[in-house]
């Protein structure tokens, strides 16, 4: 049996690794002493539970596809179970759609752009995206609950992030509608047609609001297929588009496997697709829309590089690092997995981290007090677990937390990692998990040479009083979006997206618009 080193530099059998401690090891065992609680003395003091609600949730037993305005039943017959991954439990039957499906549904969003909504002037178009604003923010409490029920994220982050910024999207997009004449100035901007739009399962809500919104404002109509493992979401959003009084074709939300979404692309009747995912599947729709006239969005993987310089703010760049890669347990595309400490500052720093994990809290995703809720799915834990043991084989040292994990559901411990070689798996390859690289540079050259060697480009972070460094390194970095003494922040009006293997395009801000518009030749 293979063994590995812990974090005090002892030897253990590699099965330590196991995702669940005894009943023995729970948080309190090692205290950490910046608490000056005296070394190895118990915490006097803990968070009583304070679960949110289910019953703020009323789940049907299944759900159809939406396809012109209302459910139908999928012609293939077939359905799906989505899970609580939380607890593994099952929560509703999904249709499971079928090619003939998707051609209905895309015949279905054709013909409510040319009978309707794509000659639907602007300001009529704003009024529908104000209410489903409006109902989405009315029914907020309802949308965070699911979003942590199908998804596993902690409910504090569905409700204070997730669904405000969704609705956030939509009021900004509504102000845009009648003024696209102004957004492009001399040009003659208009709708391509019919969106194909797959979103993943790691921001449900976000992500279809990112593309249903702009798309909307524009002028096209939509098809959109959600993840199989977090359907719910986008079928609640349905019921929204019925209480907004959306005209039927103009949404349309098909659910099922991937073959189904690499099916919808491939449609000859789309003229626009936008993808966020893996980057592995964003080539394979690259490769399926290639030779075609079809608009391509593809917002992918990432490996971001969260730069510490010995001149930081350090107790916000402790805050900034963690809610970087421990946000949705590190299901983020643009989550700091990679952080660089300047070597002067390194050990202290990282003796501080581990403190800081040592506070988070595993667990329920519905209770409020909750830091780290579940994985997703079976098969992105057992990636993750996978890339950590090739970690440890390759050397680094590894630190986890001492945590209680529950009993039942896809848990994984906070981790960090030290002593990485650049050509590590676990700092190359995307991990999309609670696990953390540190690495250490001397100076600022070296940091951009080490954080520019990747095959990503989706975001950064820096971390230092200097705003002339800052400004340098943002201009070296190779990274859609860098943040500047924090991190994962987020605005409708600010653009995203990325270079090299995390994608093209920008979604959010104008820049969003611009992708569902033909600017055509100007006057």
């Amino acid at each position: 049996m293979a063994a590995r080193k812990d974090s005090t530099g002892s030897r253990e059998p590699s099965s330590a690794l196991a995702r669940r401690t005894s009943p023995d090891v729970g948080r309190g065992t090692q205290s950490p002493n910046s608490w000056a609680l005296g070394d190895g003395q118990q915490i006097p003091w803990e968070y009583a539970p304070a679960p949110e609600s289910r019953d703020v949730v009323q789940l049907k037993s299944r759900y159809g596809l939406f396809i012109g305005g209302k459910e139908v039943a999928p012609r293939s017959g077939q359905w799906f179970t989505t899970v609580d991954p939380s607890t593994e439990e099952p929560l509703a039957e999904i249709a499971r759609a079928s090619v003939a499906d998707v051609d209905q549904a895309v015949t279905v969003a054709r013909r409510a752009f040319k009978r309707e909504w794509g000659t639907l002037r602007g300001s009529e178009r704003a009024k529908y995206l104000f209410r489903i604003a409006r109902i989405l923010q009315e029914r907020s409490r309802e949308f965070a609950v699911l979003e942590s029920l199908d998804g596993g994220k902690p409910i504090k982050e569905s409700r204070d992030v997730d669904v405000p910024l969704a609705a956030a999207h939509f009021w900004y997009y509504a102000g845009w509608a009648d003024k696209l004449e102004y957004a492009f100035p001399n040009r003659d901007p208009q709708p391509l047609g019919v969106a194909a739009q797959v979103i993943p399962w790691n921001f449900p809500l976000l992500m279809l609001a990112w593309k249903i919104a702009p798309a909307l404002a524009a002028g096209n109509t939509v098809v959109l297929k959600p993840a199989s493992s977090t359907p719910l979401s986008a079928l609640f959003f349905a019921d929204v588009c019925r209480q907004a009084d959306l005209p039927p074709g103009v949404v349309n939300i098909i659910t099922g496997p991937g073959e189904i979404g690499l099916a919808l692309v491939k449609h000859p009747d789309v003229d626009k697709v936008a993808f966020t995912g893996s980057t592995s599947v964003g080539k394979e729709i690259g490769r399926a829309v290639a030779g075609t006239d079809k608009a391509l969005t593809l917002e992918l993987g990432g490996k971001a590089a969260n730069i510490v310089f010995d001149d930081a703010p350090i107790d916000q760049a402790i805050e900034g690092v963690v809610n970087g890669i421990f946000f949705n347990q590190g299901e983020v595309c643009c989550a700091g997995s990679r952080l660089f400490v300047q070597e002067s500052i390194a050990d202290s720093f990282v003796e501080r981290l581990k403190d800081r994990l040592s506070t988070l809290r595993v667990g329920d995703p519905l209770d409020k007090n909750t830091d780290v809720g579940a994985i997703n799915n079976a098969a992105q834990l057992a990636k993750i677990e996978e890339l950590v043991e090739a970690g440890i084989a390759e050397g680094a040292d590894m630190y986890q937390p001492a945590c209680e994990l529950p009993a039942r559901g896809w848990f994984f411990r906070p981790t960090l990692f030290t002593n990485v070689a650049q050509s590590s798996r676990i700092a190359q390859e995307e991990i999309f998990g609670p696990v953390l690289s540190v690495l250490t540079f001397r100076t600022p050259a070296e940091a951009l040479e080490k954080a520019n060697n990747t095959a990503y480009g989706l975001s950064a972070g820096v971390w230092t009083e200097k705003g002339s460094r800052i400004l340098d390194m943002v201009s070296k970095l190779r990274a859609g979006v860098v943040w500047a003494n924090t991190f994962n922040r987020f605005d409708p009006t600010s653009p995203f997206g990325g270079y090299k293997e995390s994608g093209f395009g920008r979604e959010g801000g104008l820049h969003g618009l611009l992708a569902y518009l033909d600017l055509g030749a100007g006057h």
